[in-house]
């Protein structure tokens, strides 16, 4: 194992909007390094509320994934229940909440796997990875524009999941390989 080196991070000397949308604004960064060098670099500012995804484990130990539309790959996607934490929420009760919304169930039990960054370089957001158990029936409302196809898939064909043409979001394969590594 490495020793972790302290470094400092570069001062930024300006920063200013150049693009915003109703979802994202991108800022430019005037930066400069420890050593002197000057460099701009362009980022999405993160909203700051963090989002959540569930990995759902039935007592039959099977995962309860999701089919849904994604825009950015104009197709349909299968992986873990998602969503944002909402102002006052905890990671845990997002994710009781998103659970009942995507996929009509609540869990008793809930335990955070990992917080992982989404593309530090250029996204300041960060994502808690969290196993339900225990789970109960419940829906709740939510915003998804049409009914979410709800897949169960036994943990034990988890490598056949990993082939499956359309689990390819690299959250929910992280996931999966996080979950992966506790359960056995």
């Amino acid at each position: 194992m490495t020793q972790k080196k302290q470094q400092t991070p570069p001062e930024i000397l300006e920063s200013k909007v150049t693009a915003q949308s109703r979802l994202f604004t991108v800022e430019a960064l005037d930066l400069q390094f420890s050593n002197g060098e000057l460099r701009q670099y362009e980022r999405i500012r993160g909203g700051g509320r963090g989002a959540v995804m569930i990995v759902p484990v039935t007592e039959n130990d099977e995962l309860v994934l999701v089919r849904e539309y994604c825009a950015g790959t104009h197709d349909y996607q299968l992986g873990f229940p998602k969503g944002l934490i909402d102002p006052g929420e905890s990671p845990e009760q997002a994710a009781n909440r998103e659970l009942k919304e995507e996929v009509g169930l609540g869990a008793n039990s809930m335990e955070v796997l990992k917080q992982v960054s989404l593309a530090p370089s250029y996204f300041n957001a960060h994502m808690h990875i969290i196993t339900a158990k225990d789970l109960y029936p419940e829906r709740l409302d939510g915003d998804e524009p049409e009914p979410l196809e709800v897949v169960y898939w036994p943990i034990s064909q988890w490598s056949q999941l990993l082939q499956e043409p359309d689990f390819t979001e690299a959250r929910s394969v992280a996931a999966l390989l996080l979950l992966i590594t506790t359960f056995s």
